[in-house]
């Protein structure tokens, strides 16, 4: 899993220990290196004053002989002295003539064979080129490193009389403990680092992500439909003011926008509401119209029907009257929020109650149970029941055999009403808008029946619901909890 799917508190912990861990694996890494560099480098040096320590006793030596200085005669001079040389420097010393051949060392007899007899003739060349010149080998043996040195020692006149090789086993005893108890203190310090570092990454991280998850917090909980708070910080750090402070903008422009936004709403509603009251007062006003124009032009005071006319005129306008006063009803209705004066109702009763004054046959009433209770406002429940009862004999008009089922079912915590009819159903396209306020797919009516029963039942918390097939029927089912 990469490191960007976690989140920045967690990145940022995991970052401090890594770098801890990882500059400790570097400084002990150094450490290890350093300590191989000057273990070299003693060695090196140790030699190298080893070698001019012995090549002046061995100058020594050869002011005191009483043998002629030759190259031959350093078997005869050194016969003995090679021995107190070896033992006094602690080291072992090989004679070789200018050719290479081995004539004298201070090896014991014993392992004589150990000792090369001839020196690689690369050696012999690079020292006869360069007499001032000094040839230092490096072999590697079980785990152990050797030098061997290769320089002239000169006669009284300084010319070259043979090969001195010096044999020197490089003992890093010493450095190793060194270098093992340096890596142990290390270790430890690093240990305690290491848990310091985590402790420290956590109230870090913590600190750090503090502000952005009360931001993160403040956003999630960001509502178009409600009031949001500013944040309001005086501890941070300047990117995180400069966060908050974007943040405070957006919420300043969301509340500004919100507001026009809901103004214009409202004044869309308004624009909406009035069109369909004056499209539905018009309705009633025009046969209004024609009635009384037609009245004036026959209007004969000698007529001997002029009182059962005056009677036919005047049931006209009433008629008329009581539409518009129904029309001003039902958008007085629409417009009223029902009030939740919730009760305990017996909901079979009171939707059998409900049926009673729809003198149908076509309607049968179904229920599991004779008594279910359930909150609800009575007057409410009425008026949810006899719009989709007065909506299903609406459908069914036409149909030679008529037919509305209304059931009550208990769910368990709710109560569901349906209604089901055989009437002509709804088409795809009018789906939609079925909720619609203003919409009907009638000849007269306002629309407003099925989206005030969706106003009445989200109210109460409840769903209302719809499944038809054109030409077969509808059923609508009304949902709602029973507290």
């Amino acid at each position: 899993m990469k490191l960007n799917n976690f989140s920045l508190r967690t990145r940022i912990f995991v970052t401090m220990i890594l770098l801890v861990v990882g500059a400790s694996i570097l400084i002990a890494g150094m450490a290890v290196y350093q300590y191989r560099e000057e273990a070299k480098d003693y060695h090196e040096e140790r030699l190298e004053r080893k070698e001019e320590a012995i090549k002046e006793h061995i100058n020594y030596v050869l002011y005191e002989t009483t043998y002629e200085v030759k190259t031959d005669k350093i078997p005869l001079i050194f016969a003995r002295e090679i021995y107190k040389i070896a033992k006094v420097h602690n080291l072992q010393l090989n004679f070789y003539d200018l050719e290479g051949r081995l004539l004298k060392t201070s090896k014991a007899s014993l392992i004589l064979d150990s000792v090369p007899k001839q020196l690689d003739q690369d050696i012999v060349n690079e020292l006869a080129n360069d007499p001032q010149k000094r040839v230092v080998l490096t072999y590697n043996n079980s785990e152990r490193n050797f030098q061997s040195s290769f320089t002239y020692i000169n006669d009284r006149q300084a010319k070259p009389l043979a090969i001195l090789n010096l044999p020197y086993l490089e003992d890093d005893d010493f450095f190793s403990e060194e270098l093992a108890e340096f890596l142990k203190r290390l270790g430890t310090v690093y240990i305690f680092m290491l848990l310091a570092a985590i402790v420290l990454a956590y109230f870090l991280s913590k600190y750090i992500t503090r502000s952005l998850n009360a931001i993160s917090q403040k956003i999630t909980d960001t509502r178009l439909e409600k009031r949001n708070q500013r944040i309001e910080t005086t501890e941070a750090s300047e990117e995180i003011r400069t966060l908050v402070d974007a943040y405070n903008g957006m919420i300043d422009e969301l509340e500004a926008s919100a507001a026009k936004l809901a103004r214009s709403e409202r004044e869309q509603a308004w624009r909406e509401m009035a069109k369909q009251v004056a499209h539905e007062i018009k309705n009633p006003l025009t046969p209004m119209r024609l009635t009384v124009q037609s009245f004036e032009r026959r209007f004969d005071p000698e007529d001997p029907e002029i009182k059962n006319k005056v009677r036919e005129y005047s049931n006209t306008l009433i008629q008329q009257i009581d539409t518009m006063s129904s029309i001003a009803s039902a958008f007085s209705n629409f417009a009223d929020m029902p009030a939740q004066q919730s009760e305990v109702l017996n909901v079979p009763k009171i939707v059998r109650l409900s049926l009673e004054i729809f003198n149908e046959n076509r309607i049968v009433f179904q229920s599991q149970e004779d008594e279910l209770m359930a909150k609800f406002d009575r007057t409410q429940l009425i008026r949810v029941v006899t719009n989709l009862v007065k909506n299903a004999i609406q459908a069914t008009a036409h149909k030679e055999e008529p037919r509305i089922v209304v059931t009550v079912s208990d769910l368990g915590a709710e109560v569901e009403i349906a209604v089901a009819d055989n009437g002509v159903g709804i088409t795809d396209l009018n789906a939609p808008k079925i909720f619609e306020p203003k919409f009907t797919t009638k000849t007269s009516g306002m629309g407003l029946g099925l989206g005030m029963v969706k106003n009445i039942v989200e109210t109460y918390e409840g769903t209302i619901t719809f499944t038809s097939k054109p030409g077969q029927g509808t059923i609508f089912k009304v949902i709602f909890p029973k507290n």
